[in-house]
């Protein structure tokens, strides 16, 4: 199952990719058609993965539902406004305004540090514990998004990362129970302004700009990615392949992350992991690369699609 939001008629929905590409409303369907009773988790993703498994089931409901229906059926929903093609919509990140900064693992690709290392002439080291940092809300946007080219920066990168949707909270959680608290997954382009991380020693500010967290396209259920350790991702930037990997490269993989992450710490439903990101970065590419507005990067991980963005001008 593809969890998708969605703005129709300037309201927030909360959608289900079904047949062809289309997105089921799922409050509309269930309003209509399943008569679910009252369920105001259908009005947002994070109440819907605060609602755990009720959710789930009202989710199983309509892809069935919808499922069973011939083209008269299908034209009825549509009709109704249950079920709308994706060119009648705007997707939006998946989860728009998250509760919490959004968690990125640095450093967590070998060949990403070696050719990080080669292109600062520094010491090739390999961390021996996750390396942790943060992007506010405020840095997120969606699919087919624009990320800004601040004045700020003049050394604009591009990362595609996988990224991890607790669905449960928890504290201290052992690796082997890690799966248990998993929603499910999506993709993350780690936007970074490579000379304000320079300038100012830290990775916070230069990739907490405005924009600098696109996610999407939507979120793909657990129990559709059997082995999130086994996708290739992708980043390219007009069309022309960056970053080809595996996620099966990572140093830190993600039981060993949310195990570490929640020592002493709480994860919450609707929380945003995202596990690093492989070589072929453009601060490290000879020549360097940088982003310019007009350009178009693509982020692409096997088994859950596309989110694309465009660099706009300040």
């Amino acid at each position: 199952m593809r969890f998708v939001t969605f703005v129709r008629k300037n309201q927030s929905r909360v959608g289900l990719i079904g047949p062809a590409d289309h997105v089921i409303d799922l409050a509309e369907l269930n309003r209509r058609y399943l008569k679910a009773g009252s369920a105001p988790y259908l009005n947002s993703m994070q109440a819907f993965i605060e609602a755990g498994g009720k959710a789930l089931s009202v989710a199983k409901k309509a892809a069935r539902y919808v499922a069973g229906k011939d083209d008269e059926g299908l034209r009825k929903l549509r009709q109704a406004g249950a079920l709308l093609k994706l060119n009648q919509v705007k997707i939006v990140s998946p989860i728009p305004w998250p509760r919490k900064n959004v968690v990125l693992l640095g450093v967590n690709y070998k060949e990403h540090i070696e050719e990080g290392a080669r292109a600062r002439s520094i010491e090739l080291k390999y961390p021996e514990a996750p390396v942790f940092f943060t992007k506010p809300a405020t840095s997120v946007i969606g699919h087919l998004g624009k990320v800004v080219h601040h004045k700020a920066t003049e050394k604009l990168d591009y990362e595609v990362e996988l990224a991890v949707i607790m669905g449960k909270k928890g504290r201290d959680i052992p690796k082997d129970k890690v799966y248990d608290y998993i929603f499910g997954y999506t993709i993350c382009l780690d936007m970074t302004a490579r000379d304000l991380q320079r300038k100012h020693g830290q990775w916070f500010k230069g990739k907490s700009l405005d924009t600098y967290c696109p996610l999407g396209p939507w979120i793909v259920h657990k129990s559709a990615i059997p082995d999130p350790q086994a996708l290739r991702l992708v980043c390219r930037v007009n069309g022309q392949v960056m970053q080809d990997d595996r996620t099966s490269n990572m140093i830190f993989d993600i039981p060993t992350t949310i195990e570490a992450l929640s020592q002493g710490m709480t994860l919450e439903p609707g929380e945003i992991i995202s596990t690093g990101t492989p070589s072929g970065v453009g601060f490290a590419r000879v020549p360097p690369f940088f982003l310019k507005p007009g350009d178009k990067v693509e982020a692409d991980i096997e088994g859950i699609g596309v989110l694309q963005v465009e660099i706009a001008a300040p």
